[in-house]
């Protein structure tokens, strides 16, 4: 796999170097900042990019944001050694495919890595045999149809190929709350994945006119948080679940299987 380190510590830069090279991963670049992220990813082109959370001038959020306008496809994974118990969801929610604290062992780096590269493995595998959803007759689309409501492009990519690899036929993917009202209006999907942190209108206020549009549709919250409070509120909304960011094959297939059978 083709990584790229970002961390303003060069010792850092050269552990995670040294250690992604010695398991055969090809290091493409290991710089101290994000400045000209979107020049520096052309240049490179990784599939992956280890990214430290506080940085000189952008932090991590804001660079981890003009990757996915840049290149959705590739995979950020935060680290950071701040001991705030609130980062690890917010990066999440900003589209992260994994995170780690530092100090951190070797066999934590390899179990994220293992994660991340297994998630995006499955969601590409379905990418490419989308052809094949499309073809009469074919099995998938068997448990019927969804809609993707996501502001970040790298979750509604990897959200699709785990939904059709479930037999879920994805008819639209949207970016904010009140496109997913009229996707559904016009869709009348079986599913509706509705992310609760996203621009002109969230997932909260656009929960129950969705449901209104498309009573019959099972609205699924996404979500880097699974505070109570906020599960309880959705449920209340009438939201009948919710699937944790960043996503992971066994947790979305185990989801979908129980709500659909």
């Amino acid at each position: 796999m083709r990584i790229m380190i970002i961390d303003d510590n060069a010792s850092m830069r050269k552990v995670l170097a040294t250690l992604f090279s010695s398991l055969g991963h090809d290091v493409v670049g290991a710089f101290a900042d994000g400045n000209g992220i979107e020049e520096l990813i052309r240049q490179t082109t990784p599939e992956l990019i280890c990214l430290d959370y506080h940085l000189p001038g952008r932090n991590g959020l804001a660079i981890l944001r003009a990757i996915q306008a840049e290149a959705p496809e590739i995979d950020v994974i935060i680290m950071t050694a701040s001991d705030d118990a609130g980062i690890e969801a917010t990066a999440a929610d900003a589209g992260a495919s994994g995170f780690f604290r530092k100090p951190f062992g070797q066999a934590l780096i390899l179990e994220e890595l293992r994660a991340v590269e297994q998630t995006r493995r499955k969601a590409n595998h379905t990418a490419v045999d989308s052809q094949v959803a499309r073809t009469p007759g074919s099995q998938r689309g068997r448990r019927g149809t969804a809609v993707i409501a996501d502001d970040n492009g790298s979750v509604r990519l990897v959200l699709k190929g785990l939904l059709e690899e479930c037999g879920v036929q994805i008819v639209q993917m949207v970016s904010n709350g009140a496109e997913a009202i009229q996707a559904a209006r016009n869709h009348q999907p079986r599913v509706l994945c509705l992310d609760i942190n996203m621009p002109v209108m969230d997932g909260l206020e656009a929960l129950p006119k969705i449901i209104e549009a498309s009573p019959e549709t099972k609205v699924v919250m996404v979500t880097g948080s699974a505070d109570k409070k906020l599960v309880g509120q959705c449920a209340g909304l009438g939201a009948v679940g919710y699937i944790i960011k960043p996503l992971r094959p066994a947790y979305v297939e185990g989801f979908i299987q129980k709500l659909l059978g």
